[in-house]
């Protein structure tokens, strides 16, 4: 069940991270104005719904197994 989970988890990061990077870098990853500050804010923006997805996914087992 956690493999499941956290293929959920990572399906999520990519859309929902995809989705806010163009939202909010789009005009600077369109500018290929590429710095170590974008790359890092690039990646936390898929970091944060992965962390969220994965830990709500095991939250909610947690309270059916109980």
């Amino acid at each position: 069940m956690r493999n499941k989970n956290t293929l959920t988890a990572i399906k999520i990061a990519l859309t929902v991270g995809t989705l806010l990077n163009l939202i909010n870098s789009w005009d600077v990853i369109l500018l290929n104005n590429w710095d170590f500050k974008l790359i890092a804010k690039i990646l936390m923006t898929y970091a944060v719904p992965f962390c969220v997805s994965l830990y709500s996914s095991g939250k909610a087992l947690k309270e059916i197994n109980s």
